[in-house]
């Protein structure tokens, strides 16, 4: 059975920005814990759901966590793949957690599935835009297609140019692609279903963001991104029938 991506997190020099930010542009739920940590219910109706957290070196980043039973064998797992650990097995109040980093340098997350199953939750109904799409991106994406293949058992579907490989993940929990990075650094992005891209730019733009890539079309969607206001990259898609 395939390990799914199950948890997204964004951190940054001020959480209670970025949960202010994101509650307005996308309609999401966010509670604020012990400890400055604020959990995040996309009221999406599908997808995942993250968290939002202050950042120790004030830089942004943003990561995608992997659901396994052995978090401990997954990083050795990962060492003997050419991974390394980045955060060993780490017990806190509300979660066990730990984080590896790739081949290519992106840094992955890994959480145990609840102790009782019939707990597990997802986000709630409503209206808020769903996080169902993940990338993984760096300069060899046949090395990444090989190391999360063997890491996680991953179903992934060879595709994209020369120029430009792209691997679409396939399985259990949220799609995702693997592939090319268009600057040679590795880049680990997620992406909310959305009607309007446009529309939904522009509330980014007014809310104090940016965009950095404008509505693309790309086969039988159209995505784009923006950065929000302390610079971490965020990608939308919406259907073309949309």
């Amino acid at each position: 059975m395939a390990n799914p991506v199950a948890w997204f997190e964004i951190m940054g020099p001020d959480p209670e920005q970025t949960s202010k930010f994101y509650s307005e542009l996308f309609g999401w739920q966010t509670q604020a814990l012990e400890g400055g940590y604020t959990t995040v219910d996309t009221s999406g109706s599908g997808g995942i759901n993250g968290g939002l957290g202050k950042s120790d070196d004030g830089q942004t980043s943003l990561k995608v966590y992997a659901l396994v039973d052995d978090l401990q064998g997954s990083l050795d797992k990962a060492g003997t793949l050419g991974g390394s650990t980045v955060v060993p097995v780490t017990e806190m109040s509300v979660v066990t957690f730990a984080q590896f980093s790739d081949p290519a340098g992106n840094v992955v997350g890994l959480i145990p599935p609840p102790a009782d199953p019939s707990t597990a939750t997802g986000p709630s109904q409503g209206d808020g835009a769903a996080v169902d799409w993940f990338e993984i991106l760096g300069p060899d994406p046949k090395a990444l297609w090989s190391f999360y293949r063997d890491l996680f058992g991953w179903d992934i579907h060879e595709g994209g140019t020369e120029e430009f490989k792209y691997g679409e993940v396939h399985g259990e929990g949220i799609g995702g692609g693997i592939g090319s990075s268009p600057d040679g650094a590795p880049h680990t992005n997620v992406y909310a279903h959305v009607d309007d891209l446009q529309k939904y730019l522009e509330r980014a733009e007014s809310l104090g963001g940016k965009t950095v890539m404008r509505p693309t079309d790309m086969q039988n969607i159209a995505f784009a991104m923006f950065a929000d206001p302390q610079g971490t990259t965020f990608g939308l898609w919406a259907s073309k029938e949309s």
